[in-house]
């Protein structure tokens, strides 16, 4: 039987039967995990709202989402998700060794050494960067300022009870750049997005910690599912209702149409379906539910990006 500690042993939270297991060379297997190649739902979450902001942007200038810009942003979006999910496991390699979930991941299962891991999260971070220089000044600034909360995250979850609210922080971040990068300046359509981001994924982020709640609580790990405790459903959906009504005066500071707004019910309509599913007690069903928010974020990109692209046919 396959010891978990050989370079090619699979990590317990990856998706079964990807490529990275079927395709890739045994040795590069590690690192391709440490950057969650396989799981391509983080980099999803993190590139959309830069699309929506990109989307958003376009509806109150009056034109499509600039392509290039969309492709830069999911370039960007997939090495620094790699980049922040190898930071946090160098961070957190010892509190991962003890939850059941990640203890075969690269770091605490002794697949990568901790030095190896930080060499590849620069090799990624200078990817991240040289999409960065290809924006204007302020959207080059906005986007390092982002290291911040990025930097911090975590070790929140040692010292807060709530540490979902700096990864919104974070993750969110995208929600300014889109909007940045067309009119070099931050504006409140952009920090309404912002806001209700945040919301949103702090909603969808407590709805992943479920699967750990366990874990967490004997490892001494905190999280907004142990927070919310018996109140789970009802704060997960004060989140998502937050995340909605701030994502309203974003759309009507950039004029949206009926295809923005049609765009933002389906989103909220998704949300409250996912709340209604919920069972704290189904870890399966958390992760089903926590994926899911791709195609919520799919449904607002594509009404904002068919609301600004109308603007042009009209």
């Amino acid at each position: 039987m396959r010891s978990p500690h050989e370079p090619t042993g699979r990590v317990a939270d990856a998706v079964a039967g990807h490529w990275v297991d079927r395709l890739a060379p045994a040795g590069a297997r590690p690192y391709l995990r440490l950057a969650r190649i396989e799981r391509p739902v983080g980099w999803w979450l993190l590139l959309l709202p830069c699309w929506w902001s990109a989307a958003l942007a376009g509806i109150a200038a009056g034109h499509a989402p600039d392509p290039l810009h969309l492709v830069l942003f999911l370039i960007g979006a997939v090495a620094m998700r790699g980049a922040g999910s190898t930071y946090n496991d160098i961070a957190d390699r010892d509190l991962d060794a003890q939850v059941e979930r990640t203890r075969s991941r690269p770091l605490p299962s002794g697949q990568v050494s901790t030095k190896a891991a930080a060499a590849f999260l620069v090799a990624q971070a200078l990817v991240g960067l040289a999409v960065l220089l290809q924006f204007n000044g302020t959207a080059i600034l906005v986007g390092m300022l982002s290291l911040a909360p990025v930097a911090i995250y975590p070790f929140m979850k040692r010292i807060m009870p709530l540490p979902q609210g700096v990864l919104g922080l974070a993750f969110a971040w995208g929600a300014l750049m889109g909007w940045v990068a067309v009119f070099g300046r931050v504006e409140a359509p952009a920090l309404w997005l912002y806001a209700g981001t945040v919301a949103w994924i702090v909603g969808y982020d407590t709805i992943y910690a479920v699967q750990d709640i366990e874990d967490d609580e004997i490892a001494g790990i905190k999280s907004s599912a142990r927070l919310f405790g018996a109140r789970l459903k009802p704060l997960v959906g004060l989140c998502y209702g937050l995340a909605a009504i701030l994502m309203v005066p974003a759309l009507i500071g950039a004029g949206a149409g009926l295809l923005g707004w049609l765009g933002l019910a389906l989103f909220a309509a998704h949300l409250g379906q996912q709340v209604v599913r919920l069972s704290p007690r189904n870890g399966r069903l958390a992760l089903a539910l926590f994926r899911s928010n791709r195609d919520a974020g799919l449904m607002l990109f594509a009404g904002l990006g068919l609301d600004a692209l109308s603007r042009v046919l009209a």
